[in-house]
């Protein structure tokens, strides 16, 4: 039987930060669950749907504590689940990709990102694979917390579900053949 693979979308949780661009990772993830017919349920600090995937079972994940505290939630699913973080697929907003941009990289630093720092922190490793969704820059440096925490602009939102689409197909990409490099989408 094929590894099991786990998707995780970052994000805050509550309905109030759900459209903005901090949880376009949790938008993704909610794009696969409809795609391959999964239904999330509460498990523990989680929403988690099983589904397949060219013959892998994926778990898609929800963590449903705050961006910047995920890492022990993920950590958590990865011994319930029984999984080891290579099997380990993130999904998340960057600031240094243009809007709409998806890329794919199988390792790294943080960049900076406070949800994939606490990750990487709480999993000892910069091995985890991830899919990094372009959502632009603000003008200045001291506007990033207010960027991520606001919603799309029209013109956003318009092109957002075509973008969802190619990060959810980028997701599948790396789950089912986990290869190494990096593509960008």
């Amino acid at each position: 039987m094929p590894d099991p693979q786990l998707v995780v979308g970052l994000g805050n949780p509550g309905p109030g930060y759900e459209p903005t661009r901090h949880n376009v990772g949790q938008a993704v993830v909610d794009r696969l669950a409809r795609r391959l017919g999964g239904r999330l349920h509460a498990l523990g600090p989680a929403w988690l749907a099983e589904t397949a995937w060219a013959g892998h079972p994926v778990y898609l994940a929800k963590p449903t504590s705050f961006m910047n505290a995920v890492g022990a939630d993920v950590a958590w699913l990865l011994r319930e689940l029984a999984l080891e973080p290579r099997a380990l697929i993130i999904v998340y907003d960057d600031l240094d990709l243009p809007f709409g941009r998806v890329r794919i990289r199988h390792r790294g630093r943080h960049g900076g990102h406070r949800g994939v720092r606490s990750l990487l922190e709480a999993l000892g490793t910069d091995a985890v694979r991830r899919v990094k969704v372009g959502i632009g820059r603000p003008a200045t440096r001291g506007e990033i917390v207010e960027w991520v925490l606001t919603d799309f602009t029209t013109e956003e939102r318009d092109a957002l579900p075509e973008v969802l689409e190619r990060a959810a197909d980028a997701v599948l990409e790396l789950a089912a053949h986990g290869q190494g490099g990096v593509s960008v989408l």
